[in-house]
C-alpha cells in the first residue's frame, strides 16, 4: 500500500465513525509506517520528539479502537508495542524477546499459513467462525542471547 493509500484508508476508516484524520493522527500513523517494525510509545516519542506525549497518547487510543491500529502485549515487564493493524500491513507475525521485550516481524510459509488457519478452523468445530489469527514465537534476540 502506497503511502497516499493508506493516508486515503486511514481517513475512510476515521469517516465511517464521523472521526477527523487531524495533522497529529497524520504523524502519528506516519511514525508507524516509517517504524517498519512494531514500536513502543516510548520508541516512536525518542524518534519523533514534535509528538506531543498526551496527544500521542490520546489519538493511538482512537486509532487503536477503530482499528488503524494494533496494540501488542508484551512479556510482563516490557511495555506495549503497537503497529499498524493488518488491514493496512500485509499479514505478519511476531518474534518477541521474552528478556526485554523487542518485537520484530516475521512471515511464515504460505504452507504453513494455510495450516494454522486450517488448524483454527477445525479446534472450533464450526462452532467459531475464524477470519484471522495472529502467532507469536517467543525467545531470546541476540543481543539478549
Amino acid at each position: 500500500m502506497t503511502t497516499d493509500e493508506l493516508h486515503a484508508a486511514v481517513t475512510r476508516r476515521l469517516a465511517g465513525s464521523r472521526q477527523r484524520y487531524t495533522p497529529s493522527r497524520r504523524a502519528l500513523v506516519e511514525a508507524l509506517r516509517e517504524a517498519g517494525a512494531p514500536i513502543t510509545m516510548g520508541e516512536l516519542l525518542v524518534r519523533h520528539p514534535r509528538l506531543h506525549q498526551s496527544t500521542a497518547y490520546r489519538n493511538l487510543a482512537v486509532l487503536e479502537q477503530l482499528g488503524v491500529i494494533t496494540r501488542l502485549l508484551a512479556p510482563p515487564g516490557a511495555e506495549a508495542h503497537h503497529e499498524l493493524a493488518e488491514p493496512f500491513l500485509a499479514h505478519h507475525h511476531h518474534l518477541v524477546c521474552s528478556t526485554c521485550g523487542a518485537m520484530r516481524d516475521c512471515v511464515v510459509p504460505a504452507r504453513l499459513e494455510r495450516a494454522l488457519q486450517a488448524a483454527a478452523t477445525a479446534a472450533t468445530a464450526g462452532e467459531f467462525h475464524v477470519h484471522t489469527h495472529r502467532l507469536d514465537f517467543l525467545g531470546t534476540c541476540r543481543r539478549c542471547a
